[in-house]
């Protein structure tokens, strides 16, 4: 068994791609030096879907059994794991017994998190306007199905990191704070590496995983609500490989002179402070700064300063990726 293993478990929208990049990336040279990161990725995240789901005993006891042949440490990294309830995170550490188990929780400040997970919620189909999205979020209502339950459940610091600590304990837990922007861009890596511990040089050269601007999130809202308008709509996987993967992540991303979405309201400032004050009195681990988690103004635009024009530069724009990659395919 793996003397060592170590769950980053989110949270959503905190460096969580880049990181399995990386790692991804990497894995053979991770393997020279006794970490393993279980490949392909696809594989960890079906193992986290069938714990989360049922009692773990297929995809997930295939990963452990693997991780137990290992000697050294093991990593797996899937955000899906982080707002588990208390018996299932205690199920998943006990999985690994005797291999000690370290957890890592990233976490960005709500500022810039609350328009990443409006911007990951339109590329799952979703079709809420902003300004509900905004709506449903400050009421941090959780007592039934809603956009305040799916957002605070995921994006709980303090409540899914004391969760963890009862299930590993607090000195196996370990906050990761995700630096402001403008930090250099191996920061992240180089905290989350002094963790496993990871030595040595490795590339950061991966893919990235690029932010839409506001136009072109709108067009992906509308062409949402004309997809579940058909009578024969997109399956979800159509959805994902198409819509998602090809159109948004592939044409739409990083389109240039998008503008990018902006946000500042007092309230947000006022519940960072309050989830920042839960986590001290936690006293968890901490690889970073808690105070980088405090609010600051998110420049950008609001969606209703986006024009025609501008809606109408992004509909073209993925029109033409789509065209493009439908001719690449048909071949000539």
């Amino acid at each position: 068994m793996a003397d060592r293993v170590v769950l980053h478990v989110g949270l959503m929208k905190s460096g969580t791609s880049f990181l399995q990049q990386v790692l991804r990336h990497n894995k053979d040279m991770l393997r020279d030096q006794g970490v393993l990161f279980p490949s392909p990725w696809k594989r960890q995240v079906q193992a986290v879907k069938d714990v989360s789901a049922a009692d773990g005993a297929g995809h997930w006891r295939t990963l452990v059994d693997e991780i137990r042949d290992w000697s050294g440490t093991a990593v797996l990294s899937m955000e899906f794991l982080g707002p588990r309830s208390p018996a299932k995170t205690r199920q998943v550490v006990e999985s690994f017994a005797p291999a000690t188990v370290e957890i890592v929780i990233t976490v960005r400040d709500l500022a810039r998190t609350i328009p990443a997970m409006w911007q990951e919620t339109l590329q799952n189909r979703g079709t809420w306007p902003w300004q509900n999205y905004l709506a449903g979020v400050e009421a941090e209502d959780r007592s039934s199905p809603g956009l305040g339950r799916a957002f605070w459940n995921r994006q709980d610091a303090p409540g899914i990191t004391e969760t963890w600590q009862q299930a590993a304990g607090r000195a196996h837990v370990t906050v990761l704070t995700v630096p402001p922007a403008g930090a250099p861009t191996n920061l992240l890596w180089d905290r989350f590496a002094s963790l496993v511990p990871i030595e040595g040089e490795v590339d950061l050269d991966v893919r990235s995983n690029p932010s839409l601007g506001l136009a072109s999130l709108l067009v992906l809202r509308e062409l949402n609500l004309r997809i579940d308008a058909e009578d024969d709509p997109l399956t979800p996987r159509q959805y994902e490989r198409i819509v998602k993967q090809l159109l948004a992540k592939r044409g739409l991303a990083g389109l240039p002179g998008d503008q990018r979405l902006g946000y500042d309201a007092p309230w947000v400032v006022e519940r960072g402070e309050r989830d920042l004050e839960r986590l001290r009195a936690l006293a968890p681990r901490v690889a970073g700064d808690l105070d980088e988690l405090r609010c600051e103004p998110v420049r950008g635009s609001d969606p209703a300063d986006v024009t025609v024009e501008q809606r109408l530069e992004a509909s073209l724009a993925a029109l033409t990726h789509a065209v493009t990659m439908l001719a690449r395919r048909l071949g000539p």
